[in-house]
This record gives C-alpha cells, sequence and structure tokens, in this order.
C-alpha cells in the first residue's frame, strides 16, 4: 500500500489543523493505520492509532482531549483533527499501515514504530506561540 500524507501547515497556538493520510489499493480496511510525528533532534513517536474496523484507538498521552483519530474505508482515507495546537506540537507527521487479519481488525492499533510496514513521506506541522 503507498500512503501519500497532506493537511500540514503553519498554525497559530489554539489553533486547528486537519491532516489526512490517502492510500492505494483495495483493501484499506485490512490494515491498522497510525500517525506519528518527529521534531528535529528526537525520536518519531507515536501520535495516535486506529485498529481496521475504526473501533479501537489509542492517543498518546500528551494529545488525549485535543487530536482525534478517524478512517473514512470507504475513501481509503485516514485522518488526524487536531485542535488546541501547542508549539510542542510541531513536528513532522507521518503516517503508517500494517495489514491486519481475523480478530485484529477490531482491536489491532499498534503504537511501536516497528509494527508498522509502510509509511507516507511526511507532513510537516508547524505551531507557533
Amino acid at each position: 500500500v503507498q500512503l501519500q500524507a497532506s493537511g500540514g501547515g503553519l498554525v497559530q497556538a489554539g489553533g486547528s489543523l486537519r491532516l489526512s493520510c490517502a492510500a492505494s489499493g483495495r483493501t484499506f480496511s485490512t490494515y491498522a493505520l497510525g500517525w506519528f510525528r518527529q521534531a528535529p533532534g528526537k525520536e518519531r513517536e507515536i501520535v495516535a492509532s486506529i485498529s481496521g474496523s475504526g473501533g479501537s484507538t489509542y492517543y498518546t498521552d500528551s494529545v488525549k482531549g485535543r487530536f482525534t483519530i478517524s478512517r473514512d474505508n470507504a475513501k481509503n482515507t485516514v485522518y488526524l483533527q487536531m485542535n488546541s495546537l501547542k508549539p510542542e506540537d510541531t513536528a513532522v507527521y507521518y503516517c503508517a499501515a500494517v495489514r491486519t487479519s481475523g480478530t485484529n481488525y477490531y482491536y489491532y492499533a499498534p503504537t511501536r514504530k516497528a509494527a508498522y510496514d509502510y509509511w507516507g513521506q511526511g507532513t510537516q506541522v508547524t505551531v507557533s506561540s
């Protein structure tokens, strides 16, 4: 599967952005998806993830209550709605995918980088203070 992330930009603190990640292929719903970010000089970290069904999600503590991950399997797209943005949210944001099967379709929303097989190219998010 190929992933194409978009929607990044420059926004003031307190503002909002919605990132999108469009995927190729006809089996999009079988993939668990994640959003990661990497700030300069830091490791790439998980932001949020979602299972194939969309019924299971994960958020890192720093974004809980501000960010929402969702997916539209009919459009082969995963979204990250980011509200109340802070300067510390500044990073390159990446989407990632891993194929799932069986009951993992409902519950598997991995948080480790190594769990994902496919990565998008990244989109820059800059939050000014």
